[in-house]
């Protein structure tokens, strides 16, 4: 397992300047990226291939293009038939980009659709990660004209278009069948929409020393088992079941009942060692009817839920799933937060604070995980013009600054955010994990991770990664019920 670091847009612009201040040319960097490109075409299109002969190149004016006069120079002299398009004049090219337009000796053509119509493959070459403004007029025709195709096309970097911070589609993109970038990925490449348009991803070697990181200090990530694998948890021979911890999950009324279940089993298939659902007395008889290695504790009142916290080495409280959004449910969350357990907050937990975000936020002062989906994160932190246009990421982490907690913004494309800056992106989540209560076992995966040790931002880390790795061993036709039986599968590769 390797730890996959995400580079900024500016951050990777740094690490070609590293390398090229260690004595690596620039043009050395771009021959390599594009004869990783050219490799990534002929593994997965090899000639003699009668489909498969006719490429379109097409170029963009910085950089990106430079790749693409590489990538054509090396397709053709495979004996490849090539035609280049450039966007712009070949005058206006200026450093490594015009040295490699220099050795190009066919034909430049304007850039046009009809430099597509007879592609068996098209290489978008034209922006990359680094487009600073909208895609419009002939170059917007152009990527049109290219997602109409029928031709795969093979993008460079970056599906043109695409935002490679934020994942967001700037004015027009085209989709690529395969995306071949350099050192490290980007967010876009794992953010929505981003990654759908990126088709298959491959991250290639271009001579860029992995030293550069050293002083680039990335904080964001690709959610993986690298990232939080020496935290998590290890059973052994001599542990008992209060060495992993013991989990309370608050429950709504008798008629919402089976989040908190779903919740309690995640805890406790995780790992935790005990966990108890604390109920009102109506809902004592429904719990009892479905739970037998749960405990449950009527807890009617707020004061006979703070004086049972304390109680039976509990360490993690889980607040919100059907707890419904009322001052019950208010008054729980900030009773354990006061309790100093360590605390999920998932669903109403965080819905009923919508009014008064900043009560919750200046009750946090402890161990605290935040669960929210699109519409929680929106009532909870509000979603301004600069959030949307930053990006996910960076809302994320704008969240757990302004809490205090972990976020896990959730989504297909699930960012999980400290409050220091570290974020990692999840994208191991399949489609048909979009199934109700599916969140509230996350929340009990958050809660029996923390409850064993775990420090909060790798717990959330875990929790979601194993969240989607158990959708993933299942299929279609997931429900809820089905993921906390999954996990023992998943748990065997750590032991």
């Amino acid at each position: 397992m390797i730890t996959v670091e995400l580079l900024s847009v500016s951050q990777m612009y740094a690490a070609d300047e590293a390398a090229i201040t260690s004595g690596i040319p620039g043009v050395a960097l771009m021959e390599a990226a594009g004869a990783s490109v050219v490799a990534a075409i002929m593994e997965r299109w090899p000639l003699p291939d009668k489909n498969i002969q006719k490429v379109a190149v097409l170029c963009g004016p910085g950089n990106n293009g430079g790749d693409g006069f590489v990538i054509a120079r090396l397709l053709a002299e495979a004996g490849w038939q090539v035609r280049l398009g450039l966007s712009g004049k070949v005058e206006n090219l200026k450093g490594d980009a015009a040295l490699m337009a220099a050795k190009w000796s066919a034909a430049i053509e304007n850039l046009s659709s009809e430099i597509i119509d007879d592609a068996d493959l098209i290489v978008d070459a034209l922006f990359g990660a680094g487009l600073a403004r909208d895609i419009d007029g002939e170059t917007a025709r152009m990527l049109e004209a290219v997602a109409a195709s029928s031709a795969p096309c093979v993008a460079v970097d970056m599906p043109s278009g695409v935002n490679g911070d934020t994942g967001q589609i700037q004015g027009v993109a085209a989709p690529a069948d395969l995306t071949v970038t350099f050192f490290r990925p980007k967010p876009g490449h794992l953010l929505m929409p981003g990654r759908s348009m990126c088709g298959e991803l491959v991250v290639t070697d271009i001579g860029i020393p992995e030293t550069v990181l050293a002083d680039i200090a990335p904080t964001a990530f690709e959610n993986d088992p690298a990232l939080w694998f020496g935290h998590f948890p290890d059973a052994n021979e001599a542990s008992h079941k209060y060495q992993r911890g013991h989990v309370v999950v608050d429950s709504g009324g008798v008629a919402s009942t089976g989040a908190a279940r779903l919740a309690a089993m995640g805890a406790l298939r995780i790992g935790a060692g005990l966990v108890t659902v604390s109920c009102p007395k109506s809902a004592l008889l429904v719990h009892a009817n479905h739970l037998t290695s749960i405990m449950i504790q009527a807890c009617d009142s707020t004061e006979e839920f703070e004086d049972f916290l304390p109680q039976r080495k509990h360490n993690v409280a889980i607040i919100g799933p059907g707890n419904g959004r009322n001052d019950r449910t208010r008054s729980r969350t900030l009773a354990a937060l006061k309790s100093g357990l360590g605390c999920v907050l998932d669903a109403d937990a965080l819905s009923s604070f919508e009014d008064d975000p900043e009560t919750l936020f200046e009750a946090i002062d402890g161990p605290c995980i935040l669960t929210p989906h699109d519409g929680e994160f929106g009532r909870l932190f509000g979603v301004s013009d600069d959030m949307e246009q930053q990006g996910k990421l960076e809302g994320a982490r704008k969240a757990a600054t302004v809490s205090g907690a972990i976020v896990i913004h959730k989504g297909p494309d699930t960012v999980i955010a400290a409050p220091d800056g570290r974020a990692a992106i999840n994208s191991n989540a399949p489609a048909w994990l979009a199934t109700a209560g599916s969140g509230d076992v996350l929340a009990g995966f958050v809660g029996g991770l923390l409850a064993q040790g775990m420090p909060s931002f790798e717990a959330a880390c875990a929790a979601v990664w194993l969240h989607g790795e158990c959708a993933w061993s299942f299929g279609p036709g997931l429900i809820a019920e089905d993921i906390p039986g999954l996990v023992p599968a998943e748990l065997e590769r750590f032991q």
